[in-house]
């Protein structure tokens, strides 16, 4: 298959599976899942796009901090809540203490356990209220900080589908992913990211990239202690490496000297 046609379908594996935007997905194998965990973060990039144009546009007729819940909102219905599901599923299976395949099986539970109430209204929070500090900033600041944090929050899946990582489980997206992502595609993914934050902080450009490269860091210690206690990674750890790095790139971008 050439090239083009495998990163095309990619790039609608990608769209398919990081939002609900209405784009028929194409052939699926592992060849073109590495290529879309390494477009995740432009997916991510659109999706920033989208969300700042909500924050902008609410906070316009709204206070910042109603404008700040409304766009989260709206991202978990762009992305269906599957990454707050598998936050919420992630830390309720290391708040058990458990590993390998009793941790797992605590992942595949239907209900919500109390760490993971915790992590999701947390995570919430902190994000709306990044949001509304953010809603006070210059549309360009804006709209740079939002783009970057989604667009971070998915290299964070590309981090975690990295060769030598791998699957939890022999089925399931995790399976279909792990180990597809080249370090060439995660240097240019991380480059790129680093660059859409350069604007998010107008007097301090280096902020925005440290910031992306600061919760990359610690997504990375963080996936670490997954897969020794799971044994890999799974489609739910995806989700919630989404959710932790867009939070934490989000935290980077508002921290005043």
């Amino acid at each position: 298959m050439p090239t083009e046609s495998r990163l095309v379908a990619g790039l609608r594996l990608a769209v398919t599976t990081f939002t609900t935007l209405p784009v028929r997905a194409g052939r699926v194998d592992r060849d073109v899942a590495g290529a879309a965990m390494a477009l995740a973060p432009a997916v991510g990039a659109l999706l920033g796009a989208l969300l700042a144009g909500v924050l902008l546009l609410t906070a316009a007729l709204t206070p910042p901090l109603v404008a700040a819940g409304v766009t989260v909102g709206v991202g978990a219905l762009l992305t269906r809540g599957l990454h707050l599901d598998g936050l919420a599923d992630t830390v309720d299976a290391l708040g058990s203490y458990r590993r390998g395949a009793a941790a797992l099986e605590i992942m595949k539970k239907p209900d919500v356990g109390p760490f993971g109430v915790v992590a999701l209204v947390v995570v919430l929070l902190l994000q709306a209220a990044v949001l509304a500090e953010l809603a006070g900033r210059s549309r360009p600041a804006a709209l740079a900080a939002v783009v970057a944090a989604a667009a971070a929050g998915r290299l964070g899946v590309a981090l975690a589908c990295r060769r030598g990582v791998p699957a939890a489980r022999p089925e399931g997206l995790g399976a279909l992913v792990a180990g597809t992502v080249g370090p060439g595609a995660l240097v240019a993914g991380t480059a790129a990211v680093a660059l859409l934050a350069v604007p998010a902080v107008p007097d301090r450009p280096w902020q925005g990239p440290l910031a992306v490269l600061a919760a990359l860091a610690v997504a990375a210690g963080l996936l670490r202690h997954v897969v020794r206690r799971l044994g890999g990674i799974t489609g739910d750890v995806l989700g919630a490496t989404v959710e932790i790095v867009t939070t934490l790139s989000y935290l980077g971008l508002v921290l005043s000297a």
